[in-house]
C-alpha cells in the first residue's frame, strides 16, 4: 500500500531550505500541515486583459509598466515628491500613476497611500486592477490594487497565475509572505497523488461532499467563489466528524465500562428527604432527577451535564441523586473547586439534611448518614477523622476540594461524583477517583450555571449526556441591575454607596466585589484565578489603570460607610478564617463583604440584597451573572450596581449594558459567546495554542455539527476502532496526538 502523500515530509516535494523556513516559521513540517494552511481570505481581481480590449464597467487586471508617478497634497493642492512620500502619512493625498503596456497608458489613482510612490517607481513592472472607467478622454481603474513584480523573467504562466481572478491570502509573517506560501501550496498540490480521505464515500454522497484532493487543490486554486464554498463545506464537515468520532469513541469506551448500578430504593434517605423539603419540586428538577436515576440504574456508569440557571435548584437535583446512591449502599463525592465553596456546600446539605446527615449523634434520625468535609487545609485530627469516615462508608456523602483525589483518600464503595461549578474535571482526574471505587467505575453528574449553547455542549463536553434546568424555583426574588459610570458621573457612585447603607439600615447586607486582593503586585491576578476571566480593560485613552483591589475598597469604605460592619474575604486567607467570615456574614454579624470572586457560586445569604461590582468592566459577561445571583436570594428583590470607569463607546461597556438589560442567563451566554474567540469558546486560548478547528465555528455551525454527530455515532457503533475506515482513523489518532485538542481533556 502507498503511503499516504498527506503524512510525508514537505522536504520530499520542495527544496530543503523551504521545507526549514516552513518548519521554523510556521511549524509546518508534513504535506498535510501546508495543505490544510488555508487562506484566510480571497482577493478579488478582474480577469488578465489586454489594454486594447478594456470596456468601461469592467472588473479587470492589467500588466504593465510604470511609466509616471505624481504625488499631490489634496489639502494645499501642492504636488511633492514621490519619495518624500512617506512624511505625509498624517496628509490627505492623492497619488496618480501612470501605467503603460507600450502602446496604450492608463492612469490610476491612490488616495491617501503616499508611499505607493517610492514602490511604484517609474519603471516597475505590476500587476493593477479594479473597474475601468473614463474620467474625460483618459481611461482609469477605479479603487485600483497592485502588486509588483519583482522578477522580470516571469514566465507567463506565473504571471497569469498571479492575475487571477481570485488569490488566495495566507495567514503569514515577515519571513514568510502569502506569495511564498502560495507557490509553495502550488507546487506540492501539482504532484501529491496518494490522498487517503477521511470522510468514508457513503458519507460524501449522502452529504455532496467533495474528495479530499479535490477539496484542497479547489480551497487553494479557485476559479470562482464556488470553488471554495465547496471546498469549505468539505473540510469543515471533515473537522465536524473528526471531534464528533473521538467524542463518540469515548462515549463508547464509557458505555462498555462497568458500574453498579444504583436504582432508587422506597422508604430510604430519598424518602425521608422528599417529606422534609419546604418546597415543591420544579417539573424540571423532577425530570432532570429522572433522567439521573435512569442512567445511575444501568450496569454503566453515567456521565452527566447538568446546566442550569443561577438559583434554579441543581444543588437539590445533586443531593437528591446523592441521596439515592446512599440508599443503594454507595457513597457519593462532592468536588468543589475551592474550600470556600466546599465549606459552603457542606454547610448548606448538612442544613438541608437536618437529622438526616447525623448518624448515631444524639438527635440524629433512625436511619441517616454523614456529610464529610475533606479539604487540603483541615488540622491533623479532622483530616484523620474524615478519611477515616470515607474509608469507612460512614460518610455516606463527602464534600471536598482536589484533597479527595489524594491516593491516601480511600472510599468504602464510591457511586457517584458530582463535579460542580467551574471545575476542569480532566480525565486523569476523574480515572484518579475511579480507581478509588475498585472494578466499577463512578457515576458522574457535572454541574454548571453557566448555560452553554447546544453545539458548545456537543463539542466540549461531546461524552457527556445534557440535562438543562431553565425554571427558577418559586419564592425567588427579581434582581435590578445599573451599570455605574464612575468616571463621568462621579456622583452616581456616591449615590450607590447610599444604597448599600439604606439596605443595611433596612436590616439587609451587602457585597462589594473587587477583580483582585491587593497585596499582590499591581494589576496581577490571585492565586485562585480571581482576575476576570482574562478580559482586557478597552480604554479609549492609554493604558488602563491596575484594577482596584479588595484592600484598597475596604480602607476607601472605612469612611465611606463609616459605622457599619465591613469585613473581607478572599482566597489566600486562612481557610478557618474564610470560614469563621462567611459563618458570621450569614448570621447577620457583618453589614458589608468585601469579597474576590471567592463568593461568584454556592454562597447562599438570603438576607444580601445588594451587590456593587467594582471595576466590573474587567470581568466577562458570564462571571458577572454569576456573581450577581447572590442576591436576591430570598424575600427581598436583589440590586446589582456594575461600577465602571470604562469608556462609553468601548466594548467592555457594551458588555456591561447587556448584563444590566437582563437577566436571562442563555442569552447573555449567546451575547458572551459572540464577544469570543473560537479559542476563547473552546478553552485553548489561554493556554496560547491554536484551535484544530479551522474552518468550524462551533457557534455558527450547528447543522453541520449535528450532522456529523450523527454520522460519527453510526461510524464508531458499526466499527468502534474504525479498523475499515482507515483515512479516518489516521486523522483521528494524528489529532489525539496534538495538544491542539486540549480543550476535549476537560471534559
Amino acid at each position: 500500500m502507498k503511503k499516504n502523500d498527506l503524512d510525508r515530509k514537505l522536504r520530499d516535494f520542495v527544496g530543503a531550505r523551504t521545507a526549514k523556513s516552513f518548519e521554523e516559521v510556521l511549524g509546518i513540517e508534513t504535506v498535510g500541515e501546508l495543505l490544510r494552511h488555508y487562506p484566510r481570505r480571497y482577493l478579488k481581481k478582474g480577469e488578465l486583459t489586454p489594454f486594447d480590449e478594456l470596456e468601461v464597467g469592467d472588473q479587470a487586471t492589467v500588466q504593465g509598466r510604470v511609466k509616471k508617478v505624481t504625488l499631490r497634497l489634496l489639502d494645499t493642492k501642492q504636488e511633492v515628491s514621490v519619495t518624500d512620500g512617506w512624511q505625509y502619512k498624517r496628509r490627505k493625498t492623492l497619488t496618480k500613476v501612470v501605467v503603460t503596456d507600450g502602446k496604450h497608458d492608463i492612469e490610476l489613482a491612490f488616495f491617501n497611500q503616499p508611499w505607493l510612490g517610492s514602490k511604484l517607481q517609474p519603471g516597475t513592472s505590476a500587476l493593477f486592477w479594479g473597474e475601468v472607467t473614463m474620467f474625460r478622454t483618459t481611461m482609469q481603474l477605479k479603487a485600483p490594487g497592485s502588486e509588483v513584480l519583482e522578477d522580470d523573467d516571469l514566465s507567463q504562466e506565473e504571471i497569469e497565475r498571479r492575475a487571477k481572478p481570485y488569490r488566495p491570502l495566507y495567514p503569514a509573517t515577515s519571513k514568510l509572505n502569502t506569495a511564498t506560501i502560495e507557490r509553495t501550496i502550488k507546487i506540492v498540490l501539482d504532484t501529491v497523488e496518494n490522498v487517503d480521505d477521511p470522510i468514508p464515500p457513503a458519507v460524501r454522497l449522502k452529504h455532496g461532499l467533495l474528495g479530499l484532493h479535490e477539496a484542497l487543490r479547489l480551497i487553494h486554486l479557485p476559479t470562482a467563489p464556488k470553488d471554495w464554498e465547496k471546498a469549505q463545506d468539505r473540510l469543515r464537515f471533515e473537522e465536524a466528524l473528526v471531534l464528533q468520532t473521538i467524542l463518540a469513541q469515548r462515549r463508547a469506551v464509557a458505555d462498555a465500562l462497568k458500574a453498579v448500578p444504583r436504582e432508587r430504593r422506597d422508604g430510604g434517605l430519598l424518602d425521608a428527604f422528599d417529606a422534609r423539603l419546604p418546597f415543591k419540586l420544579t417539573s424540571g428538577q423532577a425530570e432532570v432527577c429522572d433522567e439521573v436515576f435512569a442512567d445511575m440504574a444501568r450496569p454503566h456508569p453515567m456521565h452527566r451535564l447538568l446546566q442550569g440557571e443561577v438559583g434554579s435548584g441543581k444543588t437539590v437535583v445533586a443531593l437528591r441523586a446523592m441521596l439515592a446512591v446512599v440508599d443503594a449502599g454507595g457513597q457519593a463525592v462532592l468536588l468543589a473547586p475551592t474550600e470556600v465553596l466546599a465549606t459552603q456546600h457542606h454547610k448548606t446539605l448538612t442544613k438541608m439534611l437536618g437529622e438526616l446527615a447525623e448518624q448515631g449523634m444524639l438527635g440524629g434520625a433512625d436511619q441517616a448518614t454523614r456529610v464529610g468535609l475533606l479539604t487540603g487545609s483541615l488540622g491533623a485530627a479532622a483530616r484523620r477523622t474524615a478519611m477515616l469516615d470515607a474509608a469507612s462508608g460512614a460518610a455516606g456523602i463527602v464534600v471536598g476540594t482536589h484533597a479527595l483525589l489524594e491516593d491516601k483518600v480511600q472510599f468504602a464503595d464510591l457511586g457517584l461524583v458530582v463535579v460542580d461549578e467551574q471545575h476542569r474535571f480532566g480525565v486523569e482526574q476523574r480515572a484518579a477517583l475511579s480507581q478509588k471505587s475498585g472494578d466499577a467505575t463512578p457515576h458522574v453528574l457535572v454541574m454548571t450555571a453557566t448555560p452553554i449553547p447546544r453545539t458548545v455542549a456537543m463539542t466540549v463536553f461531546g461524552d457527556l449526556s445534557v440535562s438543562t434546568l431553565t425554571e427558577l424555583p418559586a419564592g425567588r426574588s427579581p434582581i435590578s441591575s445599573s451599570v455605574v459610570p464612575a468616571r463621568e458621573k462621579p456622583a452616581w457612585l456616591e449615590r450607590a454607596w447610599e444604597r448599600v447603607r439604606e439596605e443595611v439600615e433596612k436590616g439587609h447586607q451587602a457585597y462589594v466585589v473587587c477583580p483582585r486582593i491587593g497585596d499582590d503586585v499591581k494589576g496581577a491576578a490571585d492565586e485562585e484565578g480571581e482576575f476576570a476571566d482574562g478580559k482586557e480593560k478597552e480604554e479609549a485613552e492609554g493604558k488602563p489603570r491596575p484594577a482596584i483591589s479588595v484592600l484598597e475598597v475596604e480602607e476607601i469604605l472605612g469612611e465611606v460607610l463609616a459605622g457599619l460592619r465591613i469585613e473581607v474575604l478572599h482566597g489566600r486567607l486562612p481557610a478557618d478564617v474564610k470560614d469563621a467570615v462567611m459563618s458570621r456574614f450569614a448570621a447577620g454579624e457583618i453589614d458589608v463583604l468585601v469579597a474576590t470572586t471567592v463568593i461568584e457560586v454556592g454562597v447562599d445569604v438570603p438576607n444580601a440584597s445588594v451587590m456593587v461590582v467594582m471595576d466590573a468592566d474587567r470581568f466577562g459577561i458570564s462571571q458577572l451573572h454569576q456573581l450577581r445571583g447572590r442576591v436576591g436570594r430570598g424575600k427581598v428583590p436583589g440590586l446589582c450596581l456594575l461600577v465602571t470607569d470604562g469608556h462609553p463607546a468601548s466594548i467592555s461597556r457594551e458588555r456591561l449594558t447587556a448584563v444590566a438589560s437582563t437577566t436571562d442567563g442563555f442569552e447573555l451566554s449567546r451575547i458572551d459567546l459572540e464577544h469570543r474567540r473560537e479559542g476563547d469558546v473552546l478553552g485553548v486560548a489561554q493556554s496560547g495554542k491554536r484551535s484544530s478547528l479551522k474552518l468550524l465555528s462551533v457557534l455558527e455551525h450547528e447543522d453541520v455539527i449535528v450532522a456529523a454527530r450523527e454520522m460519527a455515532h453510526d461510524l464508531v457503533a458499526d466499527d468502534p476502532d474504525l479498523s475499515r475506515h482507515p483515512g479516518l482513523r489516521t486523522i483521528v489518532a494524528s489529532a489525539l496526538q496534538s495538544d491542539q485538542t486540549e480543550y476535549l481533556e476537560k471534559t
